[in-house]
C-alpha cells in the first residue's frame, strides 16, 4: 500500500492529515521509497506534454514537480490541506488546490492530460472520482493511473519453514475491504490506509466513466529489501477520452 495524496472523505483526509509529516520524510528521501526506481517508466507512460496537466491526490508535490520538469503545466489537488502546504513550500510557483476527488473545481473538458499516482486505492468512492476525473479531461485527453496491484493488496507475504517465500490469500480477492498498512524501514514510520479493490472494479469503473483503455502495465523493478518476482507491486494504466 502507497500514496502520494489523500481520498474523497472527511474521514480519509483526518488520516492523511495525520500521517503527513511521516509522508514527506518518506516521500522525499532519496532512493528510499520505490517511487524514485520506477519514475522514469510512469513518466514515459504518461507521455508529452499537452496544454494543462492535472496532478489528481498529488500529495506532497513530487509527482508534480516531476512533471513540471517535462515541461507539463500542472495543477495539483489533494484532499489534505497540510499536504498541499508542503506541495506549494517546495514549488511556490506552483498551482495546488485543496479540494474532494469528487468535486473538482475545473471546467469540463480543462485537461489534456490528468495523472493519478497512487491515489485510487485510497479514495472511498472510486467510480465517482473517476467520472469526475473523465469530466475535466478533454475529448482525446488520457487518464494515467497507477496504483498498488490489487492482488498485492489482497494478501501478504509468508517465508515457510522451507525457506520458501509465499504469498498468501486468505480472504476472496474480490471482497472490496479497508485496510491499514504499517511499515517501518530505518527508522521511518508510515500507517497507510485504503482499500483493497478488485481490478474488474477498475476497469468497470473507466467504462463508466466513458474512457477506453489503451495501455496496462505490471513493471518489474528491484530495490532495497523489496523483490517482485513473485507478483506484481504496481498497475499501471492510461486510458483515453474518445475524441
Amino acid at each position: 500500500m502507497g500514496s502520494d495524496g489523500g481520498t474523497s472523505s472527511a474521514t480519509a483526509a483526518a488520516g492523511w492529515e495525520e500521517q503527513a509529516r511521516n509522508w514527506v520524510a518518506w516521500a522525499r528521501e532519496p532512493g528510499f521509497d520505490s517511487y524514485w526506481f520506477y519514475r522514469d517508466g510512469f513518466l514515459d507512460l504518461v507521455g508529452e506534454p499537452g496544454a494543462a496537466t492535472l496532478d489528481l491526490g498529488c500529495g506532497e508535490g513530487r509527482v508534480s514537480r516531476d512533471l513540471k520538469a517535462r515541461g507539463h503545466r500542472v495543477t495539483g489537488v489533494d484532499v489534505s490541506q497540510t499536504m498541499v502546504d508542503f506541495a506549494v513550500d517546495a514549488d511556490p510557483d506552483g498551482d495546488y488546490r485543496v479540494c474532494d476527488a469528487r468535486d473538482l473545481p475545473f471546467d469540463d473538458g480543462a485537461f489534456d492530460v490528468v495523472v493519478a499516482y497512487n491515489v485510487l486505492m485510497d479514495v472511498d468512492d472510486l467510480a465517482g472520482s473517476l467520472a469526475e476525473a473523465a469530466r475535466v479531461l478533454a475529448p482525446g485527453g488520457r487518464l494515467c493511473v497507477a496504483t498498488t496491484h490489487p492482488l498485492n493488496d489482497a494478501g501478504r507475504f509468508e517465508t515457510g519453514p522451507d525457506g520458501r517465500r509465499r504469498f498468501v490469500i486468505e480472504e476472496s480477492y474480490f471482497a472490496r475491504k479497508r485496510v491499514e498498512d504499517e511499515v517501518e524501514r530505518d527508522g521511518m514510520r508510515m500507517v497507510f490506509h485504503g482499500w483493497t479493490t478488485p481490478l474488474t472494479a477498475y476497469t468497470r469503473a473507466l467504462e463508466e466513466a466513458g474512457l477506453v483503455i489503451e495501455s496496462m502495465r505490471e513493471p518489474i523493478f528491484e530495490m532495497k529489501g523489496r523483490r517482485d518476482d513473485l507478483i506484481p507491486y504496481h498497475l499501471w494504466t492510461r486510458a483515453v477520452r474518445p475524441a
